[in-house]
């Protein structure tokens, strides 16, 4: 059995704390550790709250580290994590029978960018290729397999797909030649754009369901420490909030935690915004589009019951208590 934070020293992670300020403080900090997906706009919640001081109101110290979603739910599921913010990735783990929940998101609609090299033309064209995804069970791994099997290709056999990691690093070998296609996310796809790169699907344009910046915890967690979850939900949901009710603040955030100029994470904010939850929950219904694209890939017809996955009752219990404070971020 590993032993706690094993998973975290055996992979090549990142750990999101240079970049914003020290908070100070006399109050005892308890540390927890949240596994983001990448550095994009699909953790701006998280990295709000985290430069906000909304953790540490909550006594919390969030140590944000960066892992492929595919490992960040081996390492949530092995007790390395006290939570992760994956979203699509964390849909297959639970359909199998994982013991976590859904209690939060940021986004239902997919930020992703298909970018190609300029002869490739068409969906169809990608037959034989290569295409980067960030890692085999991603949300964009998912997306890129459905999409494939709408023009009739199956992926994996007709079209390879390769896990190229998170962030920027599709975008670097799609320049670099090693795939000829890549699930881009923000910024890159700006990046591959002006690199002349061609975009052959905004998925953020389709009528589709992803879940993107969630929170997704152990039930064993939620039942043994369901102060601390609370908590936890309570400072990211004021981070959601401040996010859509601040685009000052949170372009100068997005500027410094994507390495962009405030210009740029001004088109980046309007790009993403309208793709947000007003308050972290989704209706019964989006929770059933968001499986509609995993269920075939884990051999179920039928999903189980949406209370085997979804419980957003305490984001809904944080949020009523927040209005009832008047609190406005």
């Amino acid at each position: 059995m590993l032993r706690p934070m094993s998973v975290l020293k055996g992979i090549l992670a990142v750990v999101i704390l240079l970049a914003f300020p020290s908070w100070g403080g006399s109050q005892k900090l308890r540390k927890i550790h949240v596994a983001i997906p990448a550095v994009s706009p699909a953790s701006t919640t998280f990295m709000v709250a985290k430069e906000r001081g909304y953790y540490r109101d909550e006594s919390l110290e969030a140590e944000l580290i960066v892992m492929p979603a595919a490992t960040a739910m081996q390492a949530l599921i092995g007790g390395n994590v006290e939570f992760a913010t994956v979203g699509g990735a964390g849909l297959p783990p639970v359909l199998r029978g994982a013991p976590v929940r859904f209690l939060f998101t940021t986004f239902n609609r997919p930020m992703f960018w298909l970018y190609s090299k300029p002869d490739i033309r068409s969906i169809k064209d990608l037959r034989g290729k290569k295409v980067g995804v960030s890692s085999l069970g991603s949300g964009p791994d998912s997306l890129l397999r459905d999409l494939l099997k709408r023009y009739g290709m199956e992926g994996g056999r007709d079209v390879v797909i390769m896990p190229m990691g998170a962030g920027i690093a599709r975008f670097v070998a799609l320049r670099a030649g090693s795939v000829e296609g890549a699930m881009l996310s923000i910024p890159s796809n700006f990046m591959a754009e002006e690199a002349g790169f061609r975009e052959l699907v905004s998925f953020i344009k389709q009528d589709l369901v992803e879940l993107q910046g969630s929170i997704v915890v152990r039930e064993g967690l939620l039942e043994s420490d369901p102060v601390l979850v609370e908590k936890f939900v309570r400072a990211s949901l004021k981070g959601l909030l401040y996010f859509r009710n601040n685009r000052s603040g949170t372009t100068s955030i997005l500027s410094r935690f994507l390495r962009v100029k405030e210009d740029l994470s001004g088109r980046i904010y309007e790009l993403i915004l309208p793709g947000a939850t007003p308050d972290g929950t989704i209706s019964e219904e989006t929770q059933r589009k968001s499986l509609e694209h995993v269920l075939e890939r884990v051999g179920l017809k039928e999903p189980p019951p949406l209370g085997k996955i979804f419980n957003f009752s305490l984001t809904q219990k944080v949020r009523d208590e927040l209005q009832e404070k008047g609190w406005r971020p």
